[in-house]
């Protein structure tokens, strides 16, 4: 009975050793994203950066500016991942590993200042961005757009 107690007790706390462990290496935008953005982004696509439909409008002058579209929030960024302009953050981000091409999206040099910090940030999008995919809407299944998860 007493080594039944014990065997019980082990198994469970093994089951929430196992669970705890596992959530804390889930990446989500308030745990390790919002930070990298904050880091490495926020100078130009920050809280004074134009909102997308201003952007688009006046783009080479932001551009001058170093001003790109806002993604200074959760909902700001997820603009750029799901809809309405599917894929941006990650065609921008990609190391051209998954290009036809094989360069580079425009941002990717911005996410490190060495070869090795840029894999180790693009890796922690890519992690969190699950069914990280290069298309834009227009080209997205419906399928593709559903397997987009980004937690928050």
């Amino acid at each position: 009975m007493i080594k039944s107690i014990w065997y019980s007790l082990i198994v469970g706390l093994v089951l929430l050793a196992s669970a705890l462990s596992a959530n804390a290496g889930d990446i989500t935008y308030t745990s390790r994203i919002k930070e990298l953005v904050t880091e490495k982004c926020i100078s130009c696509h920050g809280q004074d950066a134009p909102e997308y439909g201003e952007f688009e409008k006046n783009k080479e002058k932001f551009i001058a500016l170093s001003k790109g579209p806002r993604m200074d929030s959760y909902p700001h960024l997820i603009f750029f991942i799901g809809w309405p302009d599917s894929g941006a953050i990650m065609r921008r981000l990609d190391d051209g590993k998954n290009t036809k091409d094989g360069r580079p999206g425009n941002m990717y040099q911005y996410l490190g200042s060495s070869q090795e910090e840029r894999q180790k940030n693009l890796a922690l999008f890519r992690e969190w961005i699950v069914n990280w995919n290069l298309k834009k809407w227009p080209e997205m299944t419906k399928e593709e757009m559903n397997g987009l998860k980004v937690k928050y």
